[in-house]
């Protein structure tokens, strides 16, 4: 039986705690595994309020968790919480934490020690994701549990502010690129608000953004690769998904050029693409960094019905 979620505010982990939690492990924050610990109970708040959970009935997904400064503040309000965490220490010890700081909880977690961008199941199924987000892979990781968890309805991650930038933007504008498009793909992004540096331990060289995402109830388009190779589930719509993202690379890997220009590789000539756009009823003229996910969903599409698109066991790594 999971213990119900606290209805009175209870204490966060503070620049103390953390430090005390640090020492204990032998631990100090490292680049490589892109860790910044938050050490204010006022920001913890913020974004726990910001998530905009159901109380008492969402499993939540935080993805590295690090001393347990936003976990114990998930605690007191999701039903659950699976936390995957890829450093062994701090996964071992997270546990610890929540005994300590919620004893009351300690039913209502579990620790996943993995690589986030490995995870393909979870002992429970995500109803939201919530993570302060490791810098240097938030975009794949984001993009990663999106497309092997639909489950997840909702989510509130911190990355950087240029990230947050960047996966929030829309068409036209100098910071739109692949992170819009595909993020898109799964769900109506917008930017939920910015984070001081001085709110981590270690403090980042810029500030931290607030993403909010609410997946998309319908799919963008049916793109028909998955049905073209006989692939139903979820298999089909992994095959619908990677086609579009294929396009979407390709067009931005060159943003300056045409799409002509750009998606000749793809479809095999420069002829070949402009035949597909103008199916798709994109100007062969246009520049990738105009277009929505709506429109590159719609030259994936008609790439299918001209036996253009990746084949299942040949996607990309």
């Amino acid at each position: 039986m999971i213990d119900s979620p606290r209805t009175t505010p209870a204490p966060l982990l503070g620049p103390a705690e953390i430090r005390e939690l640090a020492e204990l492990l032998g631990i100090r924050p490292t680049k490589t595994l892109g860790q910044n610990f938050v050490i204010d109970p006022n920001t913890i708040r913020r974004i726990v309020a910001a998530a905009d959970l159901e109380p008492a009935a969402e499993t939540v997904l935080e993805v590295g968790p690090g001393l347990g400064s936003l976990t114990l503040g998930l605690l007191d309000v999701a039903r659950h919480v699976v936390a995957v965490e890829i450093d062994p220490p701090l996964a071992r010890q997270l546990p610890k934490t929540v005994a300590r700081f919620r004893p009351e909880r300690v039913e209502g977690i579990d620790v996943v020690e993995s690589d986030a961008l490995a995870v393909t199941d979870l002992p429970q199924t995500p109803d939201a994701l919530v993570a302060n987000l490791p810098y240097n892979v938030a975009v794949p990781v984001l993009l990663h549990l999106m497309g092997s968890f639909p489950s997840i309805r909702h989510g509130l991650v911190m990355v950087q502010d240029e990230v947050a930038d960047r996966l929030a933007a829309g068409p036209g504008s100098k910071v739109y690129g692949v992170p819009s498009v595909k993020a898109s793909w799964f769900a109506e992004v917008s930017k939920a608000g910015v984070i001081g540096t001085q709110v981590f331990w270690p403090a980042p060289r810029i500030s931290s953004g607030l993403v909010r995402l609410v997946r998309r109830s319908e799919p963008v388009a049916q793109i028909g690769a998955g049905t073209a190779q006989g692939l139903t589930g979820n298999r089909a719509d992994a095959a619908d998904r990677e086609a579009v993202f294929t396009v979407v690379d390709a067009a931005f890997a060159q943003r300056r050029k045409t799409l002509r220009a750009a998606l000749s590789g793809w479809a095999g000539s420069g002829a070949a693409a402009e035949e597909i756009l103008i199916a798709a009823g994109i100007q062969p003229t246009e520049r990738g960094e105009k277009l929505d996910v709506h429109q590159f969903a719609a030259i994936a599409a008609a790439g299918v019905n001209h036996n253009v698109y990746p084949v299942e066991g040949q996607y990309r790594a």
